[in-house]
């Protein structure tokens, strides 16, 4: 670890001890709002010539944000009239799905690509599952049906989520999906130290906000209620959303659900791969 995030970290440690004290509450939310701010923020970087490419559009979502994209025709004289979503995940952008414009234009499919709240050129300094999984809807709402979505980490536990209110959606690609969130928050919680009653009162601010309980959002609740065809990747060495908490979900054998597990990718070289691009296009083009 840097020094300037031993440092950083250590800083947190006193600072949610102090206030776990004195202001559980305020601790509370302080360490949500850490919680859910990408580490990394917004540098500016280059941006790859496929992107430059393609039409610049943006939507605007709840609580005066606008988020900004990308929208790419198919190749000439093969247009599907399908629409594909590519959804990144916490501290990414966009432009890590590179690889997959060409190979789903040459299959005719219209493509999207969208920075999420709080990422790459989008508004907001935040993003939590809930915002992300509503972000989806809004965008579904202004750019019309689309015939398959496929998202990495965060960006996949918004999808499912997101998928109960998308009857039109034909595909789904969950790419190293988080399956839930109490493991991130109680990882979290274990970094910073977090004092007991501030993480209960975390947990109770999150039911507070969203109107609704811890255990909704959760994959696998959202997974067993579609009946989408879905195609979950995962690799068994990922260190951020862990292979383990997979298992259950495929011991449902649910007959909608194709798993692809790999061995040696983590968590983000797995859609990086290229064999995962091809896997991919393969399931959209199918």
């Amino acid at each position: 670890m840097k020094l300037t995030k031993k440092i950083a970290l250590q800083y947190y440690k006193i600072k949610f001890r102090l206030l776990g004290l004195f202001a559980p509450r305020k601790a509370a939310r302080s360490a949500f709002e850490l919680f859910c701010t990408p580490f990394s923020g917004k540098p500016e970087r280059p941006m790859p010539l496929i992107f430059e490419k393609g039409e610049h559009i943006a939507v605007d979502i709840e609580g005066g944000l606008t988020l900004r994209g990308w929208k790419w025709e198919p190749e000439e004289g093969i247009a599907t009239g399908k629409k594909i979503l590519i959804l990144h995940g916490f501290d990414s952008y966009s432009y890590r799905f590179e690889k997959y414009i060409r190979p789903l234009k040459k299959e005719g499919f219209t493509i999207f690509a969208f920075d999420a709240p709080g990422h790459g050129l989008s508004d907001g300094k935040t993003i939590n599952s809930l915002q992300y999984k509503n972000a989806i809807l809004r965008i579904e709402k202004e750019f019309g049906t689309f015939y398959g979505i496929m998202a990495h980490s965060i960006g996949g536990l918004a999808a499912s989520l997101a998928s109960e209110y998308l009857p039109q959606l034909k595909k789904l690609v969950l790419i190293a999906p988080a399956v839930e969130i109490t493991r991130p928050i109680d990882k979290f919680a274990q970094m910073v130290a977090l004092p007991k009653r501030v993480k209960e009162r975390m947990y109770k601010l999150i039911i507070r906000l969203g109107k609704l309980p811890v255990s909704y959002f959760d994959a696998r609740r959202a997974i067993e209620q579609i009946t989408i065809p879905t195609l979950w990747l995962h690799d068994e060495e990922d260190a951020i959303c862990p292979y383990k908490d997979v298992l259950p979900i495929q011991a449902l054998a649910l007959p909608h659900v194709t798993f692809h597990i790999t061995k040696g990718l983590g968590h983000s070289n797995i859609y990086r791969d290229g064999q995962t691009v091809k896997t991919i296009v393969g399931f959209f083009s199918a």
